[in-house]
């Protein structure tokens, strides 16, 4: 039996690419005509590219309207990310680059510059975290502002309000992103200023903020204290908080849960508890993993992989060295040439040798936050509601 979702499906993309637009788009109707609408939009543009899509809703009204529902953003959104390619986006000295990433290799000669909303120079940029193809950017000038940008769609929505007003640094301003249960884009925002620590979520739906609860009789709002980028795995974003002033190297792991939208902590690996020691969160193949730096007589890589509440060494890497000088084609947390370059939380580049288990293994890394990139998916998910 013939798949016929699928051959409409190669035939639309293949002939996007070669015909005018309008044409295929005649050619849709007289489909649909035959096998409905909802086969249409749910089996067949559903899994188009998100830049397709979008060129789909000039069509008319009512497509703009079916390509833009819920359901459908989900449907795209879910087929999306099992895709194998994906895109970094890089915060460079002058410029913002986007680089195609096909099965974590770093796809050669496919660098674009692309365009920040906003009039402000790159260095002035943060990235917090990125979550189903958008992007949490920190602007930080005379005060803070945040943006949730779609690189692919160019939509964006300046979300931050009045408590902003101050200037946030990067070890001590935070978050994440998260869909609760009926579907609303969150964001949450944790930043620690003068020992005091106010976490906040923003609610896409509602276009407002509200104050959450944090944990209490912890020493983790001090601002000895150095937090990670969030990283979301299984309906929990993690981070990584660390002292480095008095005891150096106490590491924790704050944990919030999206659900009921609290914070708790977790037992760091004590196996891995060798002064000094840098970490980093990841997600492989929607699993929490962290890569661990030590150095204890010389430098040691290793990934752990969290699972059933207990955490698994997966892979010891070889030949770890720390990269002192870079090439400007070179990127970070993406193989090339069976190597992975590694960003550690202290701005450290680490090179590791991958073998043939380990470059299988590290080729479906789906998510990776720093501050300066970030992986993300192309899909047509808005800023707004």
């Amino acid at each position: 039996m013939f798949n016929l979702p699928l051959i409409i499906l190669k035939f639309l993309y293949n002939n996007f690419l070669y015909n005018s637009f309008f044409y295929l788009f005649f050619r849709v109707l007289r489909i649909m005509e035959r096998i409905g609408d909802d086969m249409i939009f749910e089996e067949i543009l559903s899994k188009l590219p998100a830049k397709v899509v979008c060129r789909f809703k000039c069509v008319s009204k009512q497509w703009c309207y079916e390509l833009s529902t819920p359901k459908f953003v989900f449907i795209h959104t879910r087929r999306v990310g099992n895709s194998i390619q994906k895109k970094l986006l890089s915060l460079k000295e002058n410029s913002i680059v986007v680089d195609d990433i096909v099965s974590g290799n770093l796809e050669v000669d496919t660098s674009k510059t692309v365009t920040f909303p906003y009039d402000v120079h790159p260095s002035f940029l943060s990235i917090i975290c990125s979550f189903n193809g958008l992007i949490l950017v920190c602007i930080k000038r005379n005060h803070s502002e945040l943006v949730l940008w779609n690189p692919t769609t160019r939509r964006f929505k300046l979300i931050s309000d009045d408590y902003f007003i101050r200037y946030f640094g990067r070890h001590n301003d935070t978050g994440g992103m998260y869909f609760d249960e009926d579907n609303n884009l969150k964001v949450l925002h944790i930043n620690c200023y003068w020992d005091v620590l106010t976490a906040r979520v923003y609610s896409r739906r509602h276009d407002s903020w509200r104050k959450l609860n944090f944990l209490n009789g912890t020493q983790l709002p001090s601002n000895f204290y150095s937090w990670s980028s969030g990283i979301y795995s299984g309906k929990t974003i993690y981070f990584i908080v660390s002292n480095y002033w008095i005891p150096p190297g106490e590491r924790n792991i704050v944990a919030f849960d999206v659900i009921s939208e609290s914070f708790s902590l977790l037992r760091f690996p004590e196996r891995i508890e060798v002064n000094p020691c840098q970490v980093h969160f990841l997600t492989i193949s929607n699993k929490l993993h962290v890569i661990v730096v030590q150095y204890a007589g010389e430098l040691i890589a290793d990934l752990v992989k969290y699972e059933h509440d207990d955490w698994i060494k997966v892979f010891s890497f070889n030949k770890a060295r720390i990269v002192q000088h870079l090439e400007p084609q070179q990127r970070t947390n993406v193989i090339q040439d069976n190597k992975w370059l590694i960003t550690s939380i202290c701005g450290d580049t680490v090179e590791v040798l991958l073998c043939n288990d380990s470059f299988n293994y590290i080729q479906h890394v789906d998510s990776y936050n720093g501050p300066k990139g970030a992986l993300f998916l192309e899909t047509i998910v808005s800023p707004f509601d």
